[in-house]
């Protein structure tokens, strides 16, 4: 976070309760700390059993689920376990997704094409499935999806990558344009790089690449994505659905 200064809104969840995938580490545990810290409760999801329990603890977390949101019927029962702990679901954030190889098209090993699409779009997917009779159900609801400018400019030698998350926005403008007017909104998050564990599963030339392109010269910090999310996952966000919300460095603004 390199002394990012945190804003905490008191209260701004109070009563409010989220579910968040891909939350043992990275933007979904920065997500899930901010909205617990303003009142919320909160249950993470991720595949990684032992980060999850450390998260838990560090977060405050109301309970946890380890699961692979690429398998649609454990989505289905961690839904239904998360409401059972949290009363309801007003929240869901998705940010599950891993990168998958960096290698040209001609290249691209075909089981980490489909592993990226089952997690960053197919995972995506089930995990909105599950979840959004229930908010239907309380007429409210908020759900973010972790997207990327990848999604709208395309990144070389990342091409499941970017086309995951070029599926991720047109999916949640089809779910918002569903939704509107019945007390959900939805909405996706375009963010450039910023420093996270997922960029372990980069070579350092990727890194450097996608630096390279944000004007601001630098990579984002998770706090700077997080506090976007927040307001997005928010009663305030309360007219926009359907759309993105960047936080690129000036990268992309459309």
């Amino acid at each position: 976070m390199a002394g990012r200064q945190v804003s905490v809104f008191a209260g701004r969840y109070a009563g409010r309760c989220a579910v968040v995938t891909g939350g043992a580490s990275g933007l979904g545990k920065a997500v899930a700390a901010r909205i617990v810290a303003e009142g919320g409760k909160v249950v993470l999801w991720d595949l990684n059993a032992d980060a999850l329990a450390a998260a838990q603890a560090e977060v405050g977390a109301a309970g946890v689920q380890a699961l692979d949101v690429s398998d649609a019927t454990a989505v289905e029962a961690a839904a239904k376990a998360s409401a059972e702990i949290l009363g309801k679901i007003d929240v869901l954030v998705c940010s599950a997704g891993i990168t998958g190889a960096t290698v040209p098209v001609h290249e691209f090993p075909l089981d980490s094409w489909l592993r990226v699409m089952d997690i960053n779009l197919n995972g995506l997917f089930y995990c909105n499935r599950a979840i959004v009779p229930l908010m239907l159900a309380n007429g409210y609801g908020r759900i973010v999806n972790i997207a990327s400018v990848a999604g709208k400019e395309g990144n070389p030698n990342a091409s499941a990558y970017s086309a995951s998350k070029a599926g991720v926005i047109g999916f949640t403008k089809s779910l918002g344009k569903e939704l509107a007017g019945k007390g959900v909104i939805a909405n996706a998050l375009t963010p450039a790089t910023f420093e996270s564990p997922i960029l372990a599963q980069l070579p350092q030339s990727q890194v450097d690449y996608m630096r390279s392109k944000i004007p601001m010269g630098r990579l984002g910090e998770v706090e700077e994505s997080a506090a976007m999310v927040c307001f997005m996952a928010s009663e305030e966000c309360s007219f926009t659905t359907a759309s993105t919300f960047d936080t690129s460095g000036g990268r992309t603004t459309f």
